[in-house]
């Protein structure tokens, strides 16, 4: 476990400080902001309730219950119960560390909400959009990504916070677009 810890302190030194540029050191702590997604979300609500009435409105709630479910696993079952100093509160790193953004969180570290609910979200459109534009919905997973990147190249969080998140939102994910596609689809 201690090797593990020390390869994740690692690559968390790397992405935050070592691997900084003016452009990431711009966009990052943009990218991991939720409003800026936006006009996505409703892009993405108003496109399915018009196409596909009520499955539409079916594949709505589904998709608020994944997020909501993510969070509750991710933000209340685990961080309440598995403490993690964050890295940007960690006083061994303020010689070196980068945090990019205006506060500093002092919930735990372990999991990454972002990384849990976006993953999640990516899992749940990937596959109940497949069917209807092919691969294309693959793309949401880079947005996960970049979205968890993100919030190592901010500061608050560990690369093990997000790999935990990710976990957590591609089954909750899964689970949550399978049951929709069984039940419902988008046809």
């Amino acid at each position: 476990m201690q090797q593990l810890l020390s390869y994740d302190h690692h690559l968390f030194r790397l992405i935050n400080s070592d691997w900084h540029n003016p452009f990431f050191t711009w966009l990052m702590p943009w990218l991991r902001n939720s409003n800026v997604w936006i006009p996505l979300y409703l892009f993405l609500v108003l496109m399915v309730a018009i196409n596909y009435k009520k499955n539409g409105w079916w594949w709505i709630a589904f998709a608020a219950s994944t997020v909501i479910l993510t969070d509750f696993v991710s933000s209340t079952l685990i961080k309440e119960n598995i403490w993690r100093l964050r890295p940007c509160n960690n006083p061994d790193y303020a010689s070196w560390i980068n945090v990019l953004v205006g506060y500093r969180p002092q919930s735990s570290s372990f999991t990454s909400s972002h990384a849990a609910n976006h993953f999640g979200m990516a899992m749940f459109l990937y596959l109940t959009l497949k069917p209807r534009f092919g691969k294309w919905p693959l793309v949401f997973f880079l947005w996960a990504f970049g979205i968890s990147y993100a919030q190592v190249y901010v500061g608050v969080h560990y690369p093990i916070d997000i790999i935990g998140g990710t976990l957590i939102g591609i089954l909750i994910g899964y689970l949550s677009g399978r049951s929709f596609n069984r039940n419902y689809g988008l046809a």
